[in-house]
């Protein structure tokens, strides 16, 4: 097999070994892996879904991502095979120079899940650098006095490689006045030196050609060579010699740039140019090159770049001093640097939710931190913190990862949003700190019905309205968001006089507008209740309501109605307004009560309010009229001047704005007796024109008729106590003895009839309207009335007829039976 062969072999063996290790540490769930630097970018280096025994499918869906610790993304894991793979090619040399075992970290964040899991992957060395020296051209010069056996220390070869693959051996060839001697440094690495075996004599060769090989142990090896040319001088018999062979230099990482580290000194025994000491750097690494800077004369080590603990703590420099004669001396500098607290720490969102439902859980995960500080030590060590007075907290995680959950219930409608500050603060003197902000939105849930603004409404309208007039506005706010506060009203079902409540009012379903659906009138509805809902979008909704009191307020539309004189007679249609016909003795004294004007009003309050007042009379100093009774009295006593049959006027007036009223007409005869009153009656019926004439005509028809039914009920008690007589005769003949002695005219006999008729007193009391006249026969205590009944077509009004009416009628009016006047005279009189 080749060496090409051989080394693709031990890859292979490495990533083999690095399979068995990843399974092992899968199961307690750190991974770890190895692979050989250098591999191709993409390379794989592990199953990491299946060694962690996830899904690949399910784990899709939930968000995967590898996060290294380091600046520099190194493995990047693919989304079709979960496997790990190099996402760069991967020097091992550049990231672990001065580290024996290199390994880089990472973490595997699952997103859906708030998971992480580490990672390590061991980056395995190869044999890709061959040992180099930093000058492939040696000078060297000695003395022919130099004495066999000196030993001269020569610059080393530089292996980045580890292991079996670094500096392993030196073989120096060329001249037999040499030999070379390796040395075991301090840290195990090995320091050639030159070894003059055999004396030098210039005039014999004035320079040797030496070639210094340094191989690796690789396989197959790598080897570099410097040439090492040996100048003959003349002899020069002391070299210089360093104050101490190793300086133990400790600064700070932030010592300022220029500053001096350490000053070397060695001294020369020699005069002249043989004790002239110049010193350089004999070994020093590419990066202490960049930082340090050696003055050849003076010894001085400034630095020349700034130090950072955490790129390198510590440098090992081999100082040189050489005296003008070619004779050295060697000095070991090691500087160690200290660490300061120059770092803040980092804090790292990996994954962060931007909200979260109100109804949340506590121990939900809203985010995941990584906090690291690139100090050591106690400047190194980090506390964190979160804000105060917030549903939430923070829970340590792996190593340096932290978790934010809620610890409480949280209440969109008193925080909608929350600002997250994550504080990390180190152990340093003075301590750095660091912020992150999270940004955390509540979702809205549906747990808060709508709130009227009002616990109750009410409302005035005026009657007579307009069809869709606004009545008022209900309002009802949701302290939830979104949907779930879109607020929308209905009304409740409902009935008024009979009618659904929907065909009165309708409210507006996003507004919450009442309105009118037609005219109310307060005569009929005084007031209406009802219940208006108001729902939300919420899903399920949630829902509130509040009662809403409608008052119909009364306007004045209606006139007054005059109940007592009735309407006029249709023969009477010329005489406006109203008319009746009252009785009232000449001999009525001043204030004495003639009639009584009733009239009501349909609407309330002060529109209801009736007033009475005389417009017209035919005697105006003769009658007057109450104010607010509407009783029509005498002024005065009438005189024989006035004349006998008298006409007023009555206006009956509300208090509503405009006033509405309404007209009587009484006509009221000045008579002593009703056969005066009939004469007058008479005597108006004969004047063309007048409206009592065919009710005059009626009344005396009606006594006529009441005078003869009167005589036959006489009459008819005349035959039964004849008959009783006739009886009572008989018993006395057949021998009865209890009835002698009882004159026969206290039976029978015009005597008897005389007494029975002067027993009994009529009164009749007539009016105009033929339906308020009767005829009152009273005798003692009893008394019958017969009423005179009105014609057929004309239905007889009564203030009771209309239930509403009589509501509204004044509790201090009396009945209209109380406002006939009676006139009393003997009854035979009559006839």
């Amino acid at each position: 097999m080749g060496a090409a062969g051989r080394r693709w072999g031990r890859r292979e063996r490495a990533l083999l070994w690095g399979v068995l290790v990843a399974a092992w540490n899968a199961a307690c769930g750190q991974l770890r892996y190895s692979v050989p630097e250098e591999l191709p970018k993409g390379s794989f280096v592990g199953d990491v879904i299946k060694d962690l025994g996830l899904e690949l499918l399910a784990l899709r869906d939930r968000g995967v991502r590898v996060i290294s610790e380091g600046r520099t993304q190194y493995f990047t894991l693919q989304g079709k095979t979960g496997h790990l793979v190099t996402a760069e090619r991967i020097d091992r040399e550049q990231l672990c120079r001065l580290l024996e075992k290199c390994v880089l970290r990472c973490k595997v964040i699952v997103e859906g899940d708030m998971q992480v899991y580490g990672i390590e992957v061991e980056i395995m060395d190869i044999n890709d650098n061959a040992p180099s020296f930093k000058e492939t051209e040696l000078e060297e010069t000695m003395s022919e006095m130099t004495a066999p056996g000196s030993r001269f220390p020569l610059a080393g070869a530089h292996d980045p490689d580890a292991g079996p693959n670094s500096l392993q051996r030196y073989e120096l060839s060329g001249d037999e006045h040499f030999s070379l001697a390796v040395q075991a440094g301090p840290g195990g690495d090995q320091r050639p030196e030159l070894v003059l075996e055999k004396a030098l004599d210039r005039e014999e060769a004035a320079f040797h050609e030496l070639v210094l090989r340094a191989s690796d142990g690789g396989e197959p090896a790598r080897t570099g060579t410097a040439r090492i040319r040996v100048m003959v001088l003349d002899a020069n018999d002391n070299a210089p010699v360093f104050s101490q062979e190793e300086y133990m230099v400790r600064v700070t990482e932030n010592v300022p740039m220029g500053s001096v580290l350490v000053t070397l000194k060695a001294t020369d025994a020699d005069e002249g140019l043989n004790g002239h000491v110049k010193y350089s750097f004999h070994k020093i690494s590419d990066r202490a090159s960049e930082l340090f800077h050696l003055s050849p004369e003076t010894g001085e080590i400034s630095l020349k770049d700034n130090l950072d603990f955490e790129e390198i703590s510590s440098h090992e420099l081999q100082v040189q001093a050489r005296d003008g004669g070619g004779l050295s001396d060697t000095a070991i500098v090691a500087i160690t640097v200290t660490d300061v607290n120059d770092n803040a720490p980092e804090i790292s969102v990996r994954s962060s939710l931007s909200e979260v439902s109100e109804n949340a859980p506590p121990g939900t995960v809203v985010a995941l931190l990584h906090v690291q500080d690139r100090d050591s030590g106690a400047n190194g060590q980090v506390r964190c913190s979160l804000t105060e007075g917030v549903p939430f907290r923070l829970r340590s995680s792996q190593g340096s990862y932290y978790r934010v959950v809620t610890s409480g219930e949280l209440d969109r409608e008193k925080v909608s949003e929350y600002n997250l500050t994550v504080r990390a603060v180190d152990g340093g003197s003075p301590a750095m700190q660091s912020r992150a902000l999270l940004t955390l939105r509540v979702l809205d849930v549906n747990d808060n019905a709508p709130v009227f603004a009002e616990p109750r409404y009410s409302a005035r309208l005026a009657e007579n309205n307009a069809a869709g007039a606004l009545v008022l506005t209900v309002r009802a706010s949701d302290a939830d968001w979104g949907q779930n506060a879109r607020v929308r009203y209905r009304l409740s079902e409902g009935r008024v006089r009979g009618a659904p409540l929907s065909s009165y009012v309708s409210v507006q379903a996003e507004t919450g507008a009442l309105y009118a659906l037609r005219s109310f009138d307060y005569e009929e509805v005084r007031e209406v209740r009802l219940w208006v809902w108001a729902e939300d979008g919420g899903a399920p909704a949630l829902s509130s309501n509040v009662s809403v009191l409608l008052e119909i307020v009364d306007e004045n539309d209606n006139a007054p109605q005059v109940l007592y004189p009735p309407a006029a007679a249709p023969s009477a249609a010329a005489v406006s307004g109203w008319a009746g016909v009252e009785l009232a003795p000449r001999s009525a004294e001043p204030g004495a009560l003639v009639a009584k004007v009733v009239a009501v009003d349909a609407d309330a309050g002060q529109n209801a309010w009736l007033s009475y007042e005389l417009a017209k009379a035919t005697e105006p100093g003769l009658f007057r009229v109450g104010l607010h009774s509407g009783e029509v009295r005498t002024a005065r006593f009438p005189l024989a001047r006035d004349a006998a049959r008298q006409s007023l006027v009555v206006v009956v007036k509300d208090h509503g704005r405009p006033a509405l009223s309404a007209t009587a007409t009484l006509t009221v005869v000045l008579a002593e007796s009703v056969a005066e009153l009939l004469s007058e009656l008479g005597s108006a019926a004969a004047a063309p024109g007048e409206p009592a004439a065919s009710l005059t005509r009626w009344l005396v028809l009606a006594v006529a008729a009441v005078s003869c039914l009167f005589l036959a009920f006489l009459l008819l008690l005349l035959a039964l106590r004849l008959r009783r007589w006739r009886r009572s005769q008989l018993l006395a003949a057949s021998g009865s003895a209890s009835l002698r002695g009882v004159p026969a005219s206290h039976f029978v006999g015009i005597d008897g009839v005389r007494a029975f008729l002067h027993s009994y007193s009529h009164v009749v009391s007539l009016t105009a309207d033929s339906r308020k006249s009767q005829l009152r026969l009273s005798s003692g205590s009893c008394c019958d009335t017969l009423p005179v009944r009105p014609p057929p077509n004309e239905p007889a009004p009564l203030v009771g007829d209309d239930p509403a009416a009589s509501r509204r009628v004044d509790p201090s009016i009396p009945p209209v039976s109380s406002f006939q006047k009676p006139f009393s005279t003997p009854l035979p009189s009559l006839f």
